[in-house]
């Protein structure tokens, strides 16, 4: 039953990943101005030269947009998005750039969903309390600063703190340190020091979001039947809790996870150029700027693509939570 429901979620997310990459192409081809590259080049190249370089890129403003559009689809169903304004390969750059955005993406989505669901969880177990009041006022605040404002903030901050202890514990820029010298364990160490602040600032916000609507699904459940019927026989209050409350609270947040990884998307495009991470979300702005319709193209099939493998990782754990859905 599991199986057949994963396979016709899947069935649709193709055809949604279709249909999203197409309409990214047709946008940034249709707005985008890849000639203007060369118009501001001393001495300026021959038209005729540059028609036959934009014809080579599949970027001619003078063919029609269906037509670029059928050759760059039939290069991407073979697993080639094309080249990039400089006569790169596109895949070589999403490859490179694409495990940098991963890593930082994966640890901010971990770090902020699990935060918010516990504090929420806490929060509503302890409705009104210290605890309840505190995280509310954080959240509401967290969520009014935007994300380029906050990662601001942290670089600001940071330095303050490394002034102040005398030693460069929060590292502010890029992934690594250039020239590092030492063991794994050292490379390690500076690895966690440059990812500290990036991860930061894209968990806040998603643990904001996290920990209100946890916790108003916490308070849905807490009164139900099922949570007094659980202590009533016998269980202690923290095993049902967990048990038995927080399992089918989370349940509705599990649903909510492969919207939210869209938003961390957003997010990171701006924590990536705050902090030098040369990633997906760098690389995205750039290439705007340069009119790179082929890699403004790619990027986004590859974020549509983690979206809904987000969603579909979201229905997996939705239908191992809820037996209703496996039932169905």
């Amino acid at each position: 039953m599991m199986a057949g429901f994963l396979l016709r979620r899947l069935i649709n997310y193709v055809v949604l990943i279709a249909v999203a990459t197409s309409l990214a192409y047709l946008l940034a081809a249709g707005t985008l101005d890849p000639r203007s590259n060369y118009q501001e080049r001393n001495p300026r190249p021959p038209e005729s030269v540059v028609d036959a370089r934009l014809d080579d890129l599949n970027l001619n403003d003078k063919s029609p947009l269906f037509t670029r559009y059928l050759t760059w689809a039939a290069g991407v169903v073979r697993g080639d998005f094309g080249e990039t304004v400089t006569g790169d390969s596109v895949n070589d750059d999403l490859r490179r750039r694409a495990g940098v955005t991963l890593r930082l993406m994966l640890t901010g989505l971990a770090v902020g969903s699990v935060t918010g669901v516990l504090v929420g969880a806490c929060a509503a177990v302890r409705q009104y309390g210290v605890l309840d009041r505190v995280t509310t006022g954080l959240s509401f605040a967290v969520l009014a600063i935007p994300t380029v404002v906050l990662a601001n903030m942290l670089v600001i901050g940071a330095t303050w703190f490394n002034d102040l202890v005398g030693a460069k514990v929060l590292l502010v820029s890029g992934e690594v340190t250039p020239g590092l010298t030492g063991g794994w364990l050292a490379r390690l160490l500076d690895r966690a020091q440059h990812l500290v602040l990036p991860t930061i600032s894209l968990s806040l916000a998603l643990a904001a979001v996290y920990s209100r609507y946890q916790r108003n699904l916490m308070l849905d459940v807490l009164g139900a039947d099922f949570v007094r019927t659980a202590m009533a026989k016998g269980l202690r209050r923290r095993t049902a809790l967990v048990k038995h409350a927080l399992r089918t609270a989370v349940i509705p947040a599990v649903t909510y996870f492969a919207f939210t990884f869209g938003t961390l998307l957003v997010g990171t495009t701006f924590t990536e150029k705050i902090f030098g991470w040369h990633g997906l979300g760098e690389q995205l702005i750039d290439s705007i700027f340069t009119n790179d319709v082929n890699t403004v193209a790619a990027i986004s099939c590859v974020a549509a693509f983690a979206v809904l493998v987000a969603a579909l990782a979201a229905d997996a754990l939705h239908a191992a939570l809820d037996p209703r859905v496996r039932a169905g």
